[in-house]
């Protein structure tokens, strides 16, 4: 049994054949299809992340958008052109086994939960930045060590402690550092 054993096509085709008791109705229209592809391509950091991109990126911003949707464009193409050579269920996993073997495919199968958790991760906090700002503009204040983790607050007040002790001005600190520390020594024991 070898870590880099490989099926052929004819193989995973073979196998899929003998579930084909298990096998699911096909429902999903091309309207469907092309949406769940897109959503998987592009994701939703845009959503959440725009912001931010435009505010540090500038105008350049558009170009990054035009680079993106080509690398997009590659991967969808990349992807179509390894779900009709190989099509059965089984995504990314399943083309690196046909490619490149068990081993890879089992990195590769990980590799893609990781990712599903921290970009979901990364968009949830996005969205909390986002409320926390719709909760401002409707003159609701939310409490900063709410939004904030004990970790970074202490780090920032240490270091505000650190400063003021050097007698040197905390105009020096980074502003964010600064609003840690003040979360910090607001918030409930």
């Amino acid at each position: 049994m070898s870590l880099l054993r490989k099926k052929t096509v004819t193989q995973i085709l073979s196998d899929a054949a003998e579930g084909e008791s298990s096998k699911l109705v096909k429902t999903l229209g091309v309207r469907d299809l092309t949406s769940f592809g897109i959503a998987a391509i592009i994701g939703a950091g845009i959503f959440s992340t725009i912001g931010l991109a435009s505010y540090n990126g500038g105008p350049a911003v558009s170009l990054l958008f035009v680079f993106t949707a080509i690398a997009c464009v590659f991967t969808a193409l990349s992807y179509a052109q390894f779900a009709s050579t190989v099509p059965v269920s089984g995504s990314a996993y399943t083309y690196a086994y046909v490619a490149f073997g068990e081993i890879f495919a089992w990195i590769i199968g990980w590799a893609l939960i990781l990712e599903y958790a921290v970009s979901n991760m990364v968009v949830a906090i996005s969205w909390s930045e986002y409320f926390t700002s719709m909760l401002s503009g409707f003159g609701i204040t939310f409490p900063k060590y709410f939004a904030t983790d004990y970790g970074s607050a202490s780090r920032a007040f240490d270091l505000v402690q650190q400063t003021k002790q050097a007698g040197a001005s905390l105009a020096t600190l980074p502003e964010n550092t600064r609003v840690l520390a003040d979360a910090f020594a607001n918030a409930p024991c």
